[in-house]
């Protein structure tokens, strides 16, 4: 209804326009002084028919110009059809090309012509060619726009990658479906995307590579330190075996030279006390019926020699190893050592010792380990230390015997004594090597003004760790004091 106002409307103004240039003409055309028709229908079918010229004429012009007009719109639109940066391809259901633009007949590598008529698949990859079917398929069941990439074969057989983009449509005359395929290529893309995706596979290997040289690193450097550790141990390895070389060494001389000293002290001794107790004997045997009051003193010196014989024994047993350690134990050993020490040295000792009722269940080796220790540094203090006064103690730290003796003498470089090979330092040495056979720990701190300090631990077996009992302290006053003991709970 709306086209049919707007038609006859024109065709009004269309009648207007040529009334008015029909009225022109005339004026123009009629002489001066001309009479007027005088038939009044041939007047009106004259004007009749002039107006239908005229409209015709308007008509014509404005066909000529809408046609000029039109052939220019088709011009562009067939240039940029043509000339487009992508391909078009009008499809039939099948696939069949029905039309197609200079750039997807240039994809193509085949001039337009050719391509009309020809299936789309002709032109796909035998890998490509379900997911085209596929893509026809959505593109006429689906409404909307279809997307898929696939892969093509251009001019001489060249593969290119394409982005295919679709829509449906209806032919104006009829039912029959096609659409309009717009074909880009992508091989750029495709290659970007690949050295984007090579680069990425590269900076995840670049990250494994370092992060597996950082392990490696951290390998190589606990390998150095392993290597370095083992090359210490090995050195220190060494220098103990040197220094066992060096202890057995010293311990060979040390039995030599007490084996020369007790042979010395016997035949110096015990031999001339023996002889001249023989010649006593002998003197009796003979002068027995002659002097009879000479007898009785004869018989007195003789046993004075005999008691004398019997002390140098027992002075030699007890340097070599005191009973009194087998009989009453390391406490009273160690405490008899120091009475007899502190005679000879005049060196005042403070002992205290504190330990339960069952610490003699040690072993005989722990027991004699501790009166050696304590007997080697007092004669280390004797010697070497010009000290005045000295303290010895024993205590039960936790599971463990722990024996400490402290002096105020000199001091000297404990490493340097330690690790000393010429050095005659069996003393301290052998103290070390006594504790620790026993699985105890041996320490020595020496510093100027403080003195030395000899340190032994020895561990207590479960049997003689119990707490129950008492405690008591020993403490020596003088050195011809005997200790006094004080009972003290635990």
């Amino acid at each position: 209804m709306k086209t049919r106002l707007t038609k006859t409307a024109k065709s009004n103004e269309l009648r207007r326009h040529a009334e008015a240039r029909l009225h022109e003409q005339k004026k123009n055309r009629a002489p001066k002084g001309a009479a007027p028709v005088s038939k009044a229908d041939t007047q009106r079918l004259l004007h009749e028919f002039q107006l239908h010229q005229i409209e015709l004429e308007i008509q014509n012009t404005e066909l000529l110009e809408t046609t000029d007009r039109t052939e220019v719109l088709l011009q562009n639109f067939t240039d940029l059809y043509d000339f487009a940066p992508v391909g078009y391809f009008s499809l039939d259901e099948q696939g069949v090309i029905m039309g197609v633009n200079l750039t997807g007949s240039g994809l193509l590598g085949v001039i337009r012509s050719e391509l009309v008529d020809q299936r789309l698949q002709r032109f796909v990859t035998p890998a490509s060619q379900p997911i085209l079917r596929s893509f026809l398929k959505k593109v006429f069941d689906i409404p909307g726009k279809q997307v898929c990439e696939v892969a093509l074969l251009g001019k001489n057989g060249v593969v290119f990658w394409a982005d295919l983009q679709a829509v449906s449509a209806v032919f104006v005359s009829g039912s029959k479906k096609w659409c309009r395929v717009a074909v880009s290529d992508i091989s750029a893309l495709k290659r970007i995307d690949e050295v984007q995706r090579r680069a990425d596979a590269l900076v995840i290997t670049n990250r494994a590579m370092k992060q597996e040289i950082a392990q490696r690193r951290i390998v190589e450097n606990a390998l150095k330190k392993s290597r370095l550790h083992q090359s210490q141990m090995l050195e220190q390895s060494r220098r103990m075996q040197k220094q066992f070389r060096h202890l057995s060494h010293q311990l060979l001389q040390a039995q030599e030279e007490e084996r020369k000293r007790i042979s010395r002290e016997l035949h110096d001794q015990i031999a001339q006390t023996l002889v001249g107790i023989n010649v006593h004997l002998e003197a009796l045997t003979q002068g027995a019926k002659l002097d009879p009051t000479g007898l009785r003193k004869k018989i007195v010196r003789t046993q004075q020699l005999v008691d004398k014989s019997v002390k140098i024994v027992q002075l030699f047993a007890r340097e070599l190893r005191p009973s009194m350690l087998d009989d009453l134990g390391v406490i009273p050993a160690i405490n008899s050592y120091i009475i007899e020490w502190q005679k000879q040295t005049k060196i005042r000792i403070n002992f205290t010792a504190f330990t339960s009722v069952r610490i003699e269940a040690l072993s005989s080796a722990q027991r004699t380990v501790l009166f050696r220790v304590a007997q080697s540094a007092l004669t280390n203090i004797a010697k070497h230390a010009e000290a005045s006064e000295a303290t010895v103690s024993i205590q039960r730290v936790k599971d463990a015997i722990h024996l400490e003796i402290h002096d105020n003498g000199k001091s000297f470089d404990v490493e340097r004594v330690f690790f000393a090979d010429r050095r005659k330092r069996l003393g301290v040495i052998g103290m070390r090597e006594r504790v620790e056979m026993v699985g105890g720990h041996f320490t020595i701190e020496s510093a100027t003004g403080k003195g030395t300090t000899v340190r032994a631990e020895i561990p207590l077996g479960k049997a003689a760790i119990k707490k129950t009992g008492a405690l008591r302290r020993i403490q020596t006053v003088d050195s011809d004091q005997l200790l006094s003991a004080t009972p003290v709970l635990t």
